[in-house]
Formats: structure tokens, sequence, C-alpha cells
């Protein structure tokens, strides 16, 4: 069994990775975001019971801040 020395897309090797631009930054984080927004839209639909809980939990966790 050969180990793979060499650095790939999923390499952790930090020396080598250039440094990340700040429009490469906003577009990964955008793209994550944009997920992000997804998956909880899908969790919606499949469990409306518990995003409704989710929310009123949330809701009264605002104003429990609020002055």
């Amino acid at each position: 069994m050969k180990s793979n020395p060499e650095t790939g897309p999923g390499s952790t090797d930090e020396s080598k990775a250039a440094p990340e631009t700040p429009s490469e930054r906003r577009r990964r984080r955008a793209v994550f975001l944009r997920e992000l927004a997804e998956a909880r839209e899908l969790r919606e639909r499949v469990q409306p019971r518990r995003t409704k809980e989710r929310r009123m939990r949330e809701a009264m966790r605002m104003r429990t801040f609020r002055i």
C-alpha cells in the first residue's frame, strides 16, 4: 500500500497554499450561505412542526434580550 505524499485539493499543508483573496473568500461565503439557506428551507418542508417550534423558541429568546 502506497501513502499519498502529494498535496491535493483536500490537503491541509498550509505552507504551500496561496493566501486567499477577499473576492475568493466572499464567493466561498456566498456559496456557503446559499447552501445553508437551502438546507433550512428543506428542513422547514420536511419537519414543519419542529421548524415552527424552533421559530417560536428563537422569537422568545429574542424578546428576552430586548429592553
